[in-house]
């Protein structure tokens, strides 16, 4: 393999040509690393190179095996008497040095007026490099009028760089031709270029020998792709809505609120005040003010609330199953006014203040005011032991909820605190909170609020679910998130999902699943002992139509995994035509790849001597 290079353009000093060192080309060629041949071997006379007498040839050996020539024309008259020859080495060239003096304008305009035209005509891909050879003398010109013969002599850095911009070229100024400039700078450059059209040329080889074989004997059969896999799209949470819907529909109530005059005000939630204060979790007895030990908070609670435990309660119903409704009084009379505004602020997530205040603002004409019921809000949200880091409130407006701090609905998961309902499930009990179960679930608010057994009953037995299950479908609904331990458990949790109709859930379990099945390398899918036809069936009897649907392309893709296992003869009539007709690889291929095995095996064994 060769590379040849075109050097073209005299970047010897016209004022200075009995101390002019050899030049560039020379210069690189003998001292490279890269390149071998000694000095007296490089050159081939223009006497000795007949065919082309305009260019000086250069040879040697480049990167070791790599054949580097190289054809060097100073002057434009000898390149312009056999155009011919010129055209056709420029032509046939894989990288072009244009190089001129910078103290030299007349070989500058020789390059740019005669050879640049050549160039451009001729150029097709190949890259250029101009370089500006020498170091200015006059730079700054002297402005006296006895100097002005001395103006312009030089050749500007701008006018090289805009002459590389038309030929789209590399632009290197070279201050001398030492073994910085030459070596790193110069010959760095050059050396790139030389391996960008190395791997051109093994490229277009390596394309000429496959089109060459592909014109003798049989070809490999081509691997088209498996089909894509459906797309399962993810549903949106609506866990805050969920819980802000909670205040307004007055279901599960378990907590009044009055003003001083004994004036209901607004019905509430204990499970939901304690996830985010723990004023309220002193207040209902959920923790001890040995538990909190923050002086601020139990001075909060005993300033702000009062509990009337009184055996009268106006507005209870005596069938109501449990504990009628806890008669909170507000001391604060404004703090009152304002208290059903906090709480849709607190039933929202807790961090919309600048709502808050302005709801708050509406109500309280008076700035101290405002700022005094604010005050309460922010330690009313307070966490135990710490500086209120609630009082610049604008900095959590993009914050996440409460509900996902350590005070959150998680803390009451599975625990017997302000628990009013237990689920039996395998002969152990599960407590849990009916204010979140009716938010959070359509099928558990019709079955406590309509004319059902649970409605009026505590302890509810729960059948075809597994206790771990339904403690992680509970977690679900406290959390609004959940981690199956594996996927037989997200078929479990799947289907305890589909039996309550909480479809968001549903749609977590399915990416689980696949997210678990894509992730397992092709040995993995051979070995496992999960029958997947099975979870096809599951899926299918539960209405989860995205999952069955992936699943049977998962099927046809693993063709060759799956079609072995014993559970396969299990496919229905039309599964089975589903999972023949969009299999990986197809027959078709198959068939073509034994064709030409056996090709290549009678191509082996036929006798070459012979």
């Amino acid at each position: 393999m060769s590379i040849h290079i075109v050097a073209l353009g005299n970047e010897g000093d016209s004022f200075h040509q009995d101390s002019r060192p050899s030049g560039l080309i020379r210069t690189y060629l003998g001292r490279s690393p890269l390149v071998s041949g000694d000095e007296g071997s490089l050159l081939l006379s223009a006497a000795s190179a007949v065919a082309r007498p305009v260019f000086t040839e250069y040879q040697a050996s480049a990167f070791g095996n790599v054949r580097l020539v190289v054809h060097d024309c100073p002057v434009w008259d000898i390149f312009d008497s056999d155009w011919y020859s010129s055209r056709n080495l420029i032509g046939g060239a894989d990288i072009i040095v244009i190089k001129y003096n910078v103290n030299d304008k007349f070989s500058f305009h020789e390059v740019k007026d005669n050879y640049i035209p050549v160039i451009k005509r001729a150029l097709n891909s190949v890259p250029v490099i101009i370089a500006a050879v020498g170091t200015r003398q006059n730079e700054l010109p002297c402005t006296c009028p006895l100097c002005t013969s001395d103006r312009g002599s030089c050749v500007s850095t701008t006018e090289g760089i805009q002459l590389a911009k038309e030929l789209g070229a590399t632009y290197l100024e070279l201050h001398s031709l030492d073994d910085f400039y030459i070596g790193k700078y110069f010959g760095g450059v050059l050396e790139y270029f030389m391996i960008q059209a190395l791997n051109q040329k093994t490229s277009e080889k390596m394309k000429k020998r496959k089109m060459s074989n592909s014109f003798h004997g049989i070809r490999p059969p081509q691997l088209e792709q498996p089909e894509k896999m459906p797309v399962l799209k993810a549903e949106a949470s609506h866990y805050n809505s969920d819980l802000h819907n909670l205040l307004f529909c007055c279901q599960c109530v378990d907590v009044v609120f009055y003003n001083p005059d004994l004036k209901e005000v607004v019905e509430a939630h204990k499970i939901v005040l304690c996830a985010v204060s723990h004023v309220f979790m002193l207040l209902f007895n959920v923790k001890s003010p040995a538990d909190i030990q923050d002086s601020s908070i139990i001075r909060t609670a005993q300033d702000l609330f009062a509990i009337n435990r009184e055996a009268v309660f106006p507005g209870a119903s005596p069938d109501s199953p449990g504990n009628p409704p806890l008669r909170v009084i507000v001391k604060d009379a404004l703090f009152c006014s304002c208290l059903s505004d906090i709480l849709r602020f607190i039933y929202s997530g807790a961090f919309q203040w600048e709502e808050l205040e302005e709801d708050i603002r509406k109500k309280l004409k008076d700035s101290g005011d405002v700022s005094n019921v604010m005050e309460k809000v922010k330690c009313i949200l307070k966490t135990p032991g710490k500086i209120n880091c609630l009082r610049n409130c604008k900095t959590y407006q993009a914050r996440k909820p409460l509900w996902f701090y350590s005070t959150s609905l998680k803390f009451f998961l599975n625990k017997p605190m302000l628990a009013d309902v237990v689920f039996e499930i395998q002969g152990t009990t599960v407590p849990a909170h009916r204010a979140i179960l009716v938010a959070r679930c359509e099928v558990m608010a019709a079955m406590f609020n309509g004319n059902y057994m649970e409605a009026k009953s505590v302890l509810i037995p729960v059948y075809g679910v597994s206790k771990e299950t339904f403690l992680s479908f509970l977690e679900y609904l406290y959390t609004d998130s959940c981690c199956p331990a594996g996927i037989f458990q997200a078929m479990c949790l799947l289907i305890c999902a589909e039996m309550y109709q909480v479809s968001r859930l549903q749609h977590i379990c399915e990416l689980f699943i696949i997210t678990q099945l894509q992730s397992m390398p092709s040995r993995e899918l051979a070995s496992m002992n999960l029958d997947i036809v099975d979870l096809l069936k599951k899926a299918k009897f539960h209405h989860s139509d995205c999952l069955s649907t992936w699943l049977l392309h998962f099927i046809a893709t693993n063709y060759l995994i799956f079609s072995q296992k014993p559970e396969f003869q299990d496919l229905s009539v039309e599964e089975r035509s589903f999972v023949e007709k969009h299999r990986w690889p197809s027959n078709l291929y198959l068939k073509q790849l034994a064709e030409y095995r056996k090709y290549i095996h009678s191509r082996k064994c036929r006798c070459l001597v012979m």
